[in-house]
């Protein structure tokens, strides 16, 4: 996946051509380790699994799940099903890889623009409890196909879209809790969600796990609105409009992407001191710039 950016989101196996029949599928192979196994390659290579070197990873690893995840959900509608870290690899080089297609799921076109618009409500909000924002994402979120029981609160919704899609949210709507297990997680209030959505909340769940993982505060709603809004206004996601940038967006991306190539790569190679004080100085301007 790379929509046309100089080095990819993610890599993926590619068919073998003149390999491949009805009854045989041959396929590249990625040289690396599955995340399951990524602590053990980190010590492997002398990386403090606490240090800024694998801090700098991860970000690297959430930023490309992110963008990979959003562009396959909103922009083509048909991603991956079954993500876990079994089936994400930290490749030999740094770059990330994503195997096994053995399930995936489409979103129909109706569903995929609701939720591109459920992304810009919630990243254009003004506050989180602001009455008239409350309504619009609840609104959008019932046109989704979510159903809630019936003595619900009226915030309830909102709340489901923001667990779901922001976990920069401190506090939801209606007293609702952000804690996965939480007897007051908003979950509870459910009665029906629709079925090609819930392969969508794997993917969210994963990215959600990570960034609690980094300790960073991760809005998959404000990373994915710029992809919605190229969704809303009909535009090919690798031809970007002109004045604007197709998704994803911009050097800040690129250069934390191979920053944290460089970060895992250079491991080998280069004295411990010297790699903690660069990817250090990475995050820290990362840190700046957001």
């Amino acid at each position: 996946l790379s929509r046309g950016e100089p080095s990819p989101v993610v890599v993926t196996p590619r068919p073998v051509e003149g390999l491949v029949s009805r009854r045989v599928l041959v396929m590249d192979f990625l040289e690396g380790v599955p995340l399951s196994r990524s602590l053990e390659e980190a010590k492997r290579r002398g990386i403090d699994p606490n240090g800024p070197e694998a801090q700098l990873f991860g970000r690297k690893l959430l930023r490309g799940l992110t963008d990979a995840f959003g562009l396959s959900i909103l922009g083509d509608g048909f991603f991956h099903a079954d993500p876990h870290p079994g089936n994400i690899f930290v490749l030999d080089n740094g770059d990330i890889g994503l195997i096994d297609f053995g399930q995936v799921k489409g979103v129909s076109d109706d569903s995929r623009t609701t939720l591109a618009k459920v992304m810009v409500a919630l990243a254009e909000r003004e506050s989180d409890t602001r009455p008239l924002d409350l309504k619009k994402i609840g609104d959008l979120s019932i046109e989704l196909g979510v159903n809630f029981k019936e003595n619900a609160l009226q915030e309830a919704p909102a709340a489901t879209a923001m667990w779901l899609f922001d976990g920069s949210v401190k506090e939801l709507p209606g007293g609702y809790d952000m804690g996965d297990l939480s007897p007051d997680s908003p979950l509870k209030d459910l009665k029906s969600f629709p079925q090609d959505l819930v392969l969508v909340g794997r993917n969210t769940v994963l990215i959600k796990g990570i960034a609690a993982r980094l300790g960073v505060e991760w809005s998959l709603a404000k990373e994915w609105a710029p992809i919605a809004r190229e969704v809303l206004a009909g535009r090919p996601l690798a031809q970007p409009s002109a004045g604007s940038e197709a998704p994803p967006l911009g050097k800040r991306r690129r250069l934390l992407r191979a920053a944290g190539s460089v970060a895992f790569k250079a491991a080998e190679w280069i004295p411990a001191p010297v790699r903690r004080r660069a990817a250090s100085g990475a995050l820290t301007v990362e840190d700046w710039r957001a």
